[in-house]
């Protein structure tokens, strides 16, 4: 019921994911993230959020997502159900789509990141939100968005479009994390003026004052 990105940016380390959905709350079923293990989807028919969570514990303990995702879903017998992407911190990325997922479905890896979906109107989404990413210009966040949009331009969603969010995480800055839980007809439209209004004026000043992983002030030892 869903398609979603994660990537990692080789220039900065930053990890980002993003993804849109025909159902409700996209942001907080699908997309978990951490910087020291790496980036993940959970998503599907009957979607788990603990594969998301699992996932990422076990990248944090060192295992690459390949076999991170192996492990997650070995242990559910309802995998057949769910569809799970993952992201590590060197970049590599490893998916499983079950069979009762609807079609089209399934996912595309490529260097520093991946892209999954199901219950596509296309088969042709999954490569359009992957080139909608690398063709795009400025801003991390603002490229995953257009990933989303050309992903929406090629059939997207078979049902159309509830939800969309985008989570962004960065050594040097505090988290990004947006989400537009519904919207009745445009919520790729509603996210890309959200991120605008996060990124400047009076909150992106607020957002920097903000500790982060490399604040040597923040007051952790």
């Amino acid at each position: 019921m869903t398609f979603s990105l994660l990537v990692r940016d080789p220039e900065t380390g930053a990890l980002a994911g993003a993804a849109a959905t025909g159902s409700l709350c996209v942001g907080g079923w699908v997309l978990r993230g951490e910087l020291h293990a790496g980036m993940s989807a959970s998503q599907g028919a009957s979607p788990s959020s603990f594969w998301g969570e699992d996932v990422l514990r076990c990248m944090a303990e060192g295992r690459p997502a390949k076999r991170a995702v192996a492990e997650v879903v070995e242990r559910d017998r309802n995998r057949e159900d769910r569809q799970l992407s993952a992201l590590d911190v060197s970049g590599q990325g490893a998916a499983f789509t079950g069979a009762n997922n609807g079609d089209q479905k399934g996912a595309l890896i490529f260097p520093n990141g991946i892209v999954a979906g199901n219950i596509l109107a296309d088969a042709k989404v999954l490569a359009a939100i992957r080139d909608g990413y690398l063709d795009a210009q400025g801003p991390l966040g603002r490229r995953m968005i257009a990933a989303l949009e050309a992903g929406r331009a090629a059939g997207g969603d078979s049902r159309g479009l509830m939800s969309a969010a985008l989570l962004e995480l960065r050594r040097d800055t505090a988290l990004l994390t947006l989400r537009v839980d519904f919207h009745e007809s445009d919520p790729l439209g509603a996210l890309v003026d959200l991120y605008a209004r996060a990124t400047s004026g009076e909150y992106a000043y607020w957002a920097r004052q903000v500790p982060s992983l490399d604040d040597p002030e923040r007051g952790l030892d």
